[in-house]
């Protein structure tokens, strides 16, 4: 059975960080590609990072570019978000997902996702 669990969200003022985890079991982790995804009240899911099964290869949404860093340790099964300079617009669930076969930063292309983490941005 494949588990994906997320984990490291909370409450941070702005300008604050958080490190997100999302750890896997059940799955040949250095196999998949892993994402970031977010959810905030009453909008759609979006892309937020991505890094490919090998970690050589990653590609961040714009709205976090240089405030986010997505990495893996293969040996752990464990994929990370750090994030840095946080701001109000940044709150949302955030999922981890994993995808076998395409690279890629459509949600419906990955196979399996995570529960999700709260992150809340307030002062």
């Amino acid at each position: 059975q494949v588990q994906l669990v997320e984990s490291g969200g909370g409450l941070v003022q702005p300008g604050g960080s958080l490190r997100l985890s999302c750890a896997t079991s059940g799955l040949t982790f250095s196999s998949y590609h892993m994402g970031w995804f977010r959810q905030a009240p009453g909008k759609e899911r979006e892309f937020v990072a991505r890094i490919f099964r090998s970690g050589g290869i990653i590609v961040y949404a714009e709205s976090v570019k240089g405030r986010f860093t997505i990495s893996r340790d293969n040996g752990e099964n464990t994929v990370y978000l750090q994030m840095n300079s946080l701001k109000p617009e940044d709150t949302a669930v955030y999922y981890c997902a994993a995808g076998r076969i395409y690279y890629t930063n459509s949600a419906g292309q990955y196979d399996y996702w995570g529960q999700g983490t709260q992150v809340t941005v307030s002062s």
